[in-house]
């Protein structure tokens, strides 16, 4: 049985009910398997992921043995070293300080001067598609779509490009419940390949700086009193794109297939009775990318009436706050029109994701371009689903045009 059935007792393509069945029960659940508490109602989501009495680390105010915890493998620590450097998991002062530099990359004026790049690279893609009658909406434009982006903002070069997704997937592999020691050795080579390879660009790129991201974090290391190392660096590149490309490549899968499993809506979508921006949101929230979110929790509080302790690990179920009923109405029907829609597919907090704006330009370009091109696009074969529950898409989604 694998983790996603083990946590929700239910077919992976459709965990929502399950979620139905933890949100009757409670609050806060204990979860004997991953040693967790379980949060899967989304006044609770939202409130702990503004909660400073959790965080994504507990190292910035315990070492391992204070907070009762075993340190990770040493095999691992090429995975650790660069995984604990990146602003997902760190905590203020450090998060603070790194995501004030990052965040001038991702204003909405920067990703308003991407959005004809955007739309171009997504016209090409779908227009290949377009061309070969169909193929795999996944491999063919949900993935290199965001990945092209983000690499064209960080300064990787083109022929390097494709050494990306490989090593995301196998970094991304580490952050389901339980990875498996297999999973962990092919994290771990990931990692050291990649923070190698971006050692190596940043050398080459200070020769000669550019107006790409790459550059400004160099610039911000050299001429700012080092506010930035170079494994901060290096652990931010990595994070910007393995993270600003996961979501968005999951959300289109997601969302096209709840789109043809809802033909009205779709024919809604297509009439341009419903505004594209409106819709994406939906499409957001009815399937979320991201199904899971782990915090520690570094000072005792108080869940429903459950008391968590400091030490302890709560998972915030994204996907069960996203159809909790408390928080939209009929959370079960896909409604493009829903405007009333604060799903927490994006997080919350200081770890909102920083690439929110650049996620909504991509899924509105890729989604508009089909609508375009592909009027009639269509599915030829039930979507299979990736293994997994907290980074949750398809492996492929076979479409006709």
């Amino acid at each position: 049985m694998d983790e996603q059935q083990l946590l929700t007792g239910a077919d992976p393509a459709n965990p929502y009910p399950a979620y139905a069945k933890l949100r009757s029960q409670g609050r806060a659940l204990w979860y004997e398997p991953s040693n967790q508490w379980l949060i899967p109602h989304h006044r609770d989501v939202t409130a702990l992921l503004r909660d400073r009495r959790l965080g994504r680390t507990y190292l910035h105010r315990f070492t391992h043995e204070e907070f009762g915890r075993d340190a990770p493998p040493a095999a691992h620590e090429p995975f650790h070293v660069l995984n604990d450097n990146g602003l997902l998991d760190l905590e203020a002062p450090r998060h603070t300080r790194i995501r004030r530099l990052v965040s001038k990359a991702f204003t909405p004026g920067r990703v308003r001067e991407l959005q004809p790049y955007v739309e171009e690279l997504a016209g090409e893609l779908v227009a290949g598609l377009v061309a070969d009658g169909g193929g795999d909406l996944v491999s063919r434009l949900a993935e290199p779509l965001p990945v092209a982006v983000i690499a064209q903002m960080l300064g990787i070069p083109e022929p390097d490009r494709h050494l990306l997704r490989p090593w995301s997937a196998a970094i991304c592999g580490m952050y389901e419940l339980n990875p498996s020691e297999e999973t962990a050795r092919a994290a771990v080579e990931a990692s050291r390949e990649f923070t190698e390879y971006l050692r190596e660009l940043i050398t080459r790129r200070r020769k000669n700086l550019g107006d790409d991201l790459i550059s400004g974090l160099i610039a911000v290391h050299d001429e700012d009193g080092g506010r930035l190392t170079e494994q901060e660096m290096i652990s931010t590149a990595v994070l910007l794109l393995n993270a600003g490309h996961e979501a968005t490549v999951n959300s289109t899968g997601n969302g096209w297939r709840a789109l043809f499993r809802h033909p009205d809506q779709l024919a809604a979508l297509r009439a341009g009775d419903v505004p594209l921006s409106t819709a994406v949101e939906e499409l957001l929230r009815y399937d979320s990318p991201l199904h899971l979110f782990e915090r520690w929790v570094l000072e005792d509080i108080e869940v429903g009436g459950v008391r968590i302790p400091r030490g302890a690990e709560v998972a915030l179920l994204f996907g069960s706050a996203n159809r909790d009923s408390e928080a939209f109405t009929a959370p079960d029907r896909l409604d493009l029109t829903r405007t009333d829609n604060p799903h927490v597919s994006l997080g919350g907090g200081i770890h909102y994701c920083l690439g929110a704006p650049l996620a909504r330009l991509e899924l509105t370009a890729s989604y508009g371009q089909l609508l375009r091109q592909a009027p009639n696009l269509r599915l030829t074969a039930e979507p299979r689903w990736k293994d997994g529950l907290v980074i949750r898409g398809l492996r492929e989604l076979v479409v006709e045009v």
